[in-house]
C-alpha cells in the first residue's frame, strides 16, 4: 500500500476528528462550565457534574484507545518523512493527558461521585479538579494543533515541486538530492 494514500488520509482524518472532540470538550469546560463553579454547593454540584463526567469518561476511554492506535499507525506510515513528528507528538500528548487523568483527575471524580458533604472540601476538590483540567485542556490543544499541522504540512508539500520540497524542509529528499 502506497504511503500517503486514501487509507492513511482516512486515518489522519479520524485522528483529527478525535483531537477536535477533545479540543471542543475541553474548551467548553473552561468557557462554560468553570465559570459556574462558585455557584455549586454540596446540594447541587452532583447533578451539574457527576452524570456528565461519568458519561464522558466512558466515551473518551474508547476514543483515547482509537487515538493511540491511529497516531501510532500514522507515525509508522510516515516514519520516513518529516510528517512523522506530528503523529508522534500527538501520541506523546495523548499518553501524558491519559496519565494526568488517571493519576490526578480520576480521584477527584470518584470523590465527587461518592458525595461531598463539606462545602470547604467541595471547594478544594473543585479548585484542584479545574486546575488539573486546565493542564489537560492545554495538552488537548497541543494534540489538535499537531494534527492540524500534519494537514497543513501535507498541503504545503503537495503544492511544492519536488525540488522545492527539500529546500523548504517539507519532506525527506529523494536519494539523488541528499548530497547535491
Amino acid at each position: 500500500m502506497k504511503r500517503g494514500g486514501p487509507l492513511d488520509l482516512a486515518n489522519a482524518c479520524l485522528l483529527f476528528l478525535c483531537t477536535s472532540m477533545y479540543l471542543g470538550t475541553g474548551w467548553s469546560l473552561i468557557l462554560f462550565t468553570f465559570p459556574i463553579a462558585p455557584q455549586l454547593t454540596v446540594d447541587n454540584y452532583y447533578l451539574q457534574f457527576v452524570p456528565q463526567v461519568q458519561a464522558a469518561t466512558r466515551f473518551f476511554t474508547w476514543m483515547t484507545a482509537v487515538m493511540l492506535l491511529s497516531s501510532g499507525v500514522l507515525a509508522w506510515r510516515e516514519r520516513k518523512a518529516a510528517l512523522r513528528w506530528y503523529p508522534l507528538g500527538v501520541l506523546v500528548a495523548v499518553v501524558v493527558a491519559t496519565l494526568l487523568t488517571r493519576i490526578y483527575i480520576f480521584p477527584y471524580n470518584y470523590e465527587m461521585a461518592a458525595g461531598i458533604a463539606s462545602p470547604e472540601r467541595l471547594r478544594e476538590v473543585l479548585d484542584a479538579w479545574m486546575r488539573m483540567n486546565r493542564i489537560r485542556v492545554g495538552l488537548w490543544t497541543v494534540q489538535w494543533l499537531l494534527t492540524l499541522g500534519y494537514f497543513v504540512h501535507r498541503v504545503l508539500r503537495a503544492q511544492q515541486p519536488a525540488g522545492e520540497r527539500w529546500r523548504l524542509g517539507l519532506s525527506v529528499p529523494p536519494r539523488g538530492e541528499a548530497h547535491a
